[in-house]
């Protein structure tokens, strides 16, 4: 068996600190997210260029373009940050969850809620300063 990763998200079905702490019906809301921030960011851009504003306007691109960043990677590794950063996680309806009892394994949970947070703003920045850079007028 190859240890090489593949490109489809490890499939988990239990709470694991800092990997996994939610199940399928609060990861399909994450993937929600994504998509609303998605539209929201292309609807923002396209408003603002159609108004003519400033290029530098573009910036509140960081915004939905991060939003949008953070539901799909937290759809992706199955991680809600909320959840890790509250000690929480959920694998039920939507709605329900239930106490990370152990001390590391919410350690483990914050550390991965900072990384998606963090990642989800380099994100929307990267995509705010292209928006910024476009030549459209």
């Amino acid at each position: 068996m190859s240890s090489t990763p593949s490109s489809e998200p490890l499939k988990y079905v239990a709470y694991e600190p800092g990997v996994c702490n939610i199940g399928p019906d609060e990861i399909a809301r994450r993937r929600k997210a994504g998509h609303i921030g998605l539209i929201a960011s292309i609807v923002v851009l396209a408003l603002l260029v159609i108004v003519g504003a400033p290029a530098w306007t573009r910036l509140i691109l960081v915004v939905t373009a991060g939003g949008s960043a953070s539901g799909y990677l937290q759809a992706w590794f199955h991680f809600c940050a909320g959840f890790g950063s509250k000690g929480v996680y959920n694998f039920g309806s939507v709605g329900t969850v239930q106490a990370v009892a152990d001390a590391d394994a919410r350690s483990r949970d914050r550390r991965r809620s900072a990384e998606i947070g963090l990642a989800s703003l380099a994100i929307g920045l990267v995509v705010g300063v292209i928006a910024v850079l476009l030549p459209i007028r």
